[in-house]
C-alpha cells in the first residue's frame, strides 16, 4: 500500500495566517511580510527540512525583531554626541511625546474656535523661554538648513563676509562656502588662517553686503599666533550678523567653557543665531535659528522655509526636550566620576577585566579637545567586533589593542545587558580559539 504523500500535511496559507502568533505579527510587520515568511516555512516543510508541525514556529522565528532596519545600540564609547550612532539619544519624556503625537494632534489647529493657528507653537513658546533675548524663534530640519535659510533670506544675490578662519567642512564632504553658493549669495572672505580682525570685517563691509557670518569652527581648534572678532565687535558692523554656534548650547555651561551659547550670542548683538538641535540640547535632529523677531519673520516667510520645515514628531520630542526633565547628553556630559568608577568595577569583577582611566569626549563636534575624565574596563580587541554583533548590539572603542568598554552614556539599568554582552563576546573568543 502506498503511503500519503506527507507534503499534504503541511498547513494551508490561511489556516496559517490565522494562527493567533502570526495575526499578531501581521499587525506589527504587515501582512506581506508574514505572508512571506509563511510559504518560506511552507516549502522547508515540503523539502523535508522541518516536520510540518513546526511551520509555524519557523515562520515567527524567521520574522525580522523589530518593524525597521534600524538597530538599537548601547553606546560603550565615552562619546557622548556620536554622529554615527544618532546623536543625541532622547529622553523618556521626548519618547512619550513623539508616541502621543502620532496619530491627529493640534499641529497648527486652535481647538477653541476651530481656525488654523501657528504651527508648532508651544515649541516656540519654550524656545523663547528657554532664550528670552530671542524675540522669536524658528525650527527647521537640521543644523544646515538653519544657516542655509538665513544666508539665503538676507543675501541671496548679495555678499555674505566670512573669516577665512571659519571657512570649514561640517562632515561627509560638505564645505560651508558649497553651502553659501548654493543659497546664491557670494562668499567675501576676509583676513588670514589664524588671524581676521574687526578691520578686515570693516573693510569688506559695504553697499553689496547682505550679512556677516560668524560660524564656530566647533570640530577643531586652531591654537598659538591666533585671533578671531567678537560677536559684539561684529555688531557693531551695522549690517546683520548671523551666528552660528552649531552645537545647540542654549545657555552657558561651565563644564564647556568656550563652547558658545545662544542667549550669549544674542545678548552681544547676533541679529540671527543658528544651531543643531541633536547636539547639547539632547533633542531630535533640528535646526534651530534664534533671534530678532522681524528677521525670524522673514526666514519664516521666505519660499524655502517651507521645503525646510520639520513634521509633528520632531517639534513633540523637541518640546518635550525643552519642557522635561534633564536630557541623557546633560546627565552624560556631567557623569559623577566616582559612580563611573563603581560601575566600571562591578562589570570588571563580573567578567574579569580590568579598569583603566580614559578621557570620554562630547563629540558631534561640539567642545573639541574638552576631555571628559572618566572609567573603563578594558577587554581583549577581538570583543569589539563581537559586541557589535551581538543583540543587543554594544559600541565600544579600540585603543592600542584594547576594547574600552567606557559605561558614561550607558544608562544604569543597562549595565546588565552590557555584562551579558561582554560574557557573550568572551564565551565566543574562547570558543574561536579553540
Amino acid at each position: 500500500m502506498s503511503q500519503a504523500d506527507p507534503r499534504r500535511s503541511v498547513p494551508r496559507t490561511d489556516v496559517l495566517l490565522a494562527h493567533p502568533d502570526l495575526a499578531s505579527a501581521s499587525a506589527r510587520h504587515g501582512a506581506g511580510i508574514v505572508k512571506a515568511a509563511v510559504r518560506a516555512a511552507q516549502a522547508r516543510a515540503r523539502a523535508g527540512e522541518i516536520e510540518p508541525g513546526d511551520v509555524v514556529a519557523a515562520a515567527r522565528a524567521a520574522l525580522p525583531v523589530r518593524s525597521t532596519t534600524l538597530r538599537p545600540l548601547i553606546n560603550a564609547t565615552g562619546v557622548v554626541v556620536h554622529t554615527n550612532i544618532g546623536r543625541a539619544p532622547l529622553s523618556d519624556a521626548a519618547v512619550a511625546a513623539v508616541v502621543a503625537a502620532a496619530g491627529y494632534v493640534d499641529l497648527e489647529y486652535d481647538t477653541l474656535t476651530g481656525a488654523r493657528a501657528r504651527r508648532g507653537r508651544g515649541t516656540l513658546e519654550l524656545l523663547h523661554a528657554a532664550v528670552p533675548a530671542a524675540g522669536d524663534a524658528l525650527v527647521v530640519n537640521n543644523g544646515a538648513a538653519a544657516l542655509v535659510l538665513a544666508t539665503t533670506a538676507l543675501a541671496a544675490g548679495w555678499e555674505v563676509v566670512l573669516s577665512r578662519g571659519e571657512m570649514i567642512e561640517i562632515g561627509d564632504g560638505f564645505r560651508l562656502p558649497d553651502l553659501i553658493a548654493s543659497t546664491g549669495a557670494r562668499l567675501r572672505e576676509v583676513g588670514t588662517t589664524n588671524r581676521t580682525r574687526l578691520a578686515d570685517y570693516a573693510a569688506a563691509v559695504g553697499p553689496d553686503t547682505g550679512c556677516v557670518l560668524k560660524v564656530h569652527p566647533s570640530n577643531f581648534r586652531v591654537e598659538g599666533f591666533t585671533s578671531a572678532a567678537s560677536v559684539r565687535e561684529l555688531a557693531s558692523l551695522g549690517v546683520p550678523l548671523v551666528v552660528d554656534i552649531g552645537s545647540g548650547l542654549l545657555r552657558h555651561d561651565p563644564l564647556l567653557p568656550d563652547e558658545p551659547d545662544a542667549a550669549t550670542a544674542l545678548a552681544d548683538g547676533a541679529t540671527v543665531v543658528t544651531a543643531s538641535g541633536d547636539k547639547l540640547l539632547g533633542g531630535p535632529q533640528a535646526g534651530l535659528v534664534l533671534g530678532e523677531a522681524d528677521t525670524v519673520e522673514r526666514l519664516r516667510r521666505h519660499p524655502l522655509a517651507r521645503a525646510l520645515r520639520v513634521d509633528k514628531l520632531t517639534l513633540a520630542a523637541l518640546e518635550a526636550t525643552l519642557r522635561g526633565p534633564v536630557v541623557p547628553v546633560a546627565a552624560y556630559l556631567h557623569a559623577n566620576t566616582d559612580a563611573l568608577l563603581a560601575r566600571s568595577e562591578r562589570l570588571a569583577a563580573a567578567v574579569s577585566g580590568d579598569v583603566v582611566p580614559v578621557e570620554g569626549r562630547v563629540g558631534g563636534g561640539g567642545a573639541p579637545g574638552v576631555p571628559l575624565p572618566g572609567w573603563a574596563v578594558s577587554l581583549p580587541e577581538a570583543c569589539a567586533e563581537r559586541l557589535r554583533g551581538g543583540e543587543p548590539g554594544v559600541v565600544a572603542r579600540v585603543v592600542r589593542g584594547r576594547c574600552l568598554v567606557d559605561l558614561r552614556c550607558v544608562p544604569p539599568d543597562r549595565d546588565g545587558d552590557v555584562e551579558r554582552a561582554v560574557l557573550a563576546a568572551l564565551a565566543d573568543e574562547i570558543t574561536d580559539g579553540a
